[in-house]
């Protein structure tokens, strides 16, 4: 599946600069993946040591907090957004 991922400007340097890029997967773990193939670096700063989404990054499928939706198994059909969105903190 082709899937369009929206990337945060602290991500864009593993991206050329590009705020969106295209992916393939059918799960968000698999277009992560190929995230990687594409954007050496990439997924170390979405992905914990043990493989995990980082705490502190939220990802969206479409509208869908991927938390909420089998987390790196969330389904990303053909054509999905997907937005990664680093939290920011503050106060």
């Amino acid at each position: 599946m082709s899937v369009n991922v929206r990337i945060p400007t602290i991500l864009r340097t593993y991206t050329g600069g590009r705020a969106e890029v295209p992916a393939e997967g059918e799960t968000l773990g698999e277009v992560l993946a190929s995230l990687e193939t594409n954007h050496p670096g990439i997924a170390a700063r979405v992905l914990d040591e043990q493989g995990r989404l980082r705490r502190f990054v939220n990802v969206y499928v479409n509208d869908d907090d991927v938390r909420f939706e089998g987390g790196l198994a969330a389904a990303t059909p053909d054509g999905s957004g997907i937005s990664i969105i680093p939290a920011v903190a503050g106060g």
